[in-house]
């Protein structure tokens, strides 16, 4: 019979650690501190801290100490357990709390699913699985409008220490959720054989990504956007079409990723200035608004992705400064005649003086 009662407290208490993620041992502790607690609630007295509460793990008898001696009260375990209820559970709660968040912590930098619960003032609340997580304004996108119950993908971006304790941050406006949408839909991103190098992005407007590939006969921006464009439009159907995603190839040649950066727009020629890390840009006339961008934005993201202020002139400008200098050259050697002119009528001048004296 004995043995029977030992098998059922042994299989409740790791039930209770299993479904809670948490120690056996967290769950022995709370339920010491909780005894413990009981006995100084109803039976208060002096040197209560002397007291220690030992817990067999195999038959859940409880007894209570002080120092080396027995001073369990008759019935006691029935009565501790009624008053302790609520403390064991407390502890049991803040446990496995500290258990999840340790669990995410190690998850902060990747995707995850999760449904929206509710709103608390300008914070989203969202479900993820074994806990809940908040999504502060400034991690969320301007154009999107969230529901109850609405499930989508989020990034974990962190954990903070609050009033409330430690919260999960989760976001919908970081420039990672774009590469973890790619590393999900494109096989050749998650295992390796393309690289996102850079990301620039304006949530719920565009995004810039450039690609590498590191395995030979793979095409990295064909890879990412797909057959008939599939897997591209599988990324930006996350965010209900509403944000454009142009994929450019990776380049060492900063000449050539800085015209690749700028697309649609085509036949650009790029100057660079190494020392203040600044490129200027001589883009065809009719090309010009494409490079720009609506409000500065291609160009914004450009210079975000490469790393590079740049400055867009349309080329008819570049025409007209090669154009000057031959203009100068021949005012220059027009001056020189003419200096050449007055030089002879002097000389003649002074020759005739010179006769006539004679």
């Amino acid at each position: 019979m004995s043995a029977v009662v030992r098998s059922e407290f042994a299989l409740a208490l790791n039930q209770v650690a299993t479904e809670r993620g948490i120690d056996v041992k967290v769950v022995l502790e709370s339920i010491e501190a909780a005894i413990l607690a009981a006995y100084r609630k109803d039976y208060g007295g002096k040197d209560l801290e002397e007291l220690d509460v030992n817990i067999n793990p195999n038959t859940g008898e409880a007894k209570v100490f002080k120092g080396k001696t027995d001073i369990t009260p008759p019935g006691f375990g029935r009565i501790a357990a009624q008053t302790a209820k609520q403390v064991i559970l407390q502890r049991i709660r803040e446990a496995e709390k500290k258990a999840v968040i340790e669990e995410y912590s190690s998850r902060v930098g990747t995707t995850t699913s999760g449904m929206i619960l509710r709103f608390d003032g300008t914070n989203v609340i969202v479900d993820i699985g074994k806990t809940e997580a908040v999504m502060p304004p400034n991690e969320q996108i301007p154009s999107e409008h969230y529901r109850l119950n609405q499930r989508l993908t989020f990034y974990i971006e962190g954990i903070r220490d609050t009033i409330r304790g430690s919260q999960i941050i989760v976001s919908r406006a970081h420039k990672g959720l774009i590469a973890g949408l790619f590393n999900r839909e494109v096989p050749e991103v998650a295992n390796g054989a393309v690289v996102i190098k850079e990301i620039a992005r304006e949530a719920g407007h565009r995004t810039k990504i450039a690609v590498l590939s590191n395995q030979q006969g793979v095409d990295p921006v064909g890879s990412c956007v797909g057959q008939k464009g599939v897997r591209v439009q599988a990324v930006i159907g996350e965010f209900n079409g509403m944000e454009k995603i142009d994929i450019i190839q990776w380049n060492d040649d900063t000449k050539l990723f800085i015209q690749g950066a700028l697309a649609p727009a085509k036949d650009i020629e790029v100057v660079l200035n190494e020392k203040k890390k600044a490129a200027t840009t001589y883009v065809p006339d009719d090309q010009l608004s494409l490079s720009i961008g609506k409000d500065g934005q291609n160009v914004r993201l450009a210079s975000k992705l490469t790393g590079w202020k740049i400055d867009i002139k349309p080329k008819s400008q570049a025409v007209k400064s090669v154009k000057t200098p031959k203009k100068k050259s021949v005012r220059s050697s027009a001056k020189t005649k003419d200096k050449d002119k007055e030089k002879e009528k002097s000389e003649k001048k002074s020759d005739i003086e010179t006769d006539k004296k004679e």
